[in-house]
């Protein structure tokens, strides 16, 4: 068994990069999974407009504060 990566043979360092390998595609996958299911089937008529009031200034904000 290698205990270190600087005397490890050829066959451990292929090891390791296939395990990144496998690691960084299975990332990836979930990834693309997850994104894949969201919904962005939104339509310009589903879509409400908000429009913005009158400015206000709040000057103090009531609440007790506690130190």
């Amino acid at each position: 068994m290698n205990h270190s990566i600087h005397s490890a043979d050829r066959g451990t360092h292929l090891k390791i990069v296939v395990v990144a390998l496998v690691a960084g595609i299975a990332v990836a996958a979930f990834g693309i999974a997850a994104r894949t299911n969201a919904d962005y089937s939104q339509t310009a008529q589903s879509t409400h407009v908000i429009k913005a009031g009158k400015p206000v200034a709040i000057t103090s904000s009531g609440t007790s504060t506690v130190r």
